[in-house]
């Protein structure tokens, strides 16, 4: 089990953020991301996964500069109050919440390099992060909703990034998939047979082997480039 504890950002914001860590010496560290529900018991319970292999595991709350303490589940009235929560941190005048991910890094730096992993959302951040934050030596990306669009796709990483997505998914078009990759070719992308939200447990889109054999990928992706 992990802990809830407090960072501060560069411009003074502090922000909760839960940490798992692992029972030894560290393999590296993870900056998870959360979807739009905030840093709920799913999020919590992947920062504990990933922490049982090995890795120091921060999840800051990436809403904190619009409310504190926000832990949704996955019903339609969530999924309203996600999104406009969602739209106020996007609404936000740069750097918004990248000088929390930034202050996320330094924290998991402890357990050596970095990489930033995550789901929906913080799939987005993640990919912005990859192209953006320093002190990151890989990049995970969950069903990224909005990295495939606009002028996200013609941002470059500034490091090796896996890039998860699903051919069911109604958030994330399957061709616009197809131009990333292309407009992408050193981004390794990945798609499952499933929807958005494969990964969640507590989402009727959970599909259990898709969530396996990603989990397996990105295993096999930090322990390439973390150790």
């Amino acid at each position: 089990m992990g802990q809830t504890i407090s960072l501060t950002a560069a411009d003074g914001l502090a922000f909760s953020a839960y940490v798992a860590e692992p029972a030894g010496s560290a393999k590296g560290g993870i900056v998870l991301l959360q979807e739009i529900f905030g840093v709920n018991s799913h999020i919590r319970s992947v920062a504990d996964g990933y922490a049982a292999e090995g890795y120091l595991v921060v999840a800051p709350a990436m809403f904190q500069r619009i409310r504190p303490d926000v832990e949704l589940g996955y019903t339609d009235s969530d999924m309203g109050e996600a999104r406009a929560l969602k739209q106020a941190v996007e609404a936000l005048p740069a750097p918004g919440v990248m000088q929390d991910i930034a202050a996320s890094i330094g924290r998991a730096a402890e357990g050596g390099k970095v990489a930033v992993m995550g789901y929906c959302w913080g799939g987005l951040l993640t990919w912005r992060a990859a192209c953006m934050l320093p002190g990151l030596s890989a990049a995970v990306c969950f069903y990224g909703g909005g990295m495939t669009a606009g002028d996200e796709p013609a941002r470059q990483a500034l490091v090796p990034t896996l890039a998860h997505f699903a051919d069911q998914d109604n958030h994330i078009p399957l061709d616009s998939v197809a131009a990333f990759q292309k407009a992408q070719p050193g981004v390794d992308v990945q798609v499952y047979a499933g929807q958005h939200g494969f990964n969640c447990d507590q989402r009727g889109s959970y599909d259990a082997a898709a969530a396996q054999l990603a989990r397996q990928r990105t295993l096999a992706f930090l322990g390439q480039h973390l150790t």
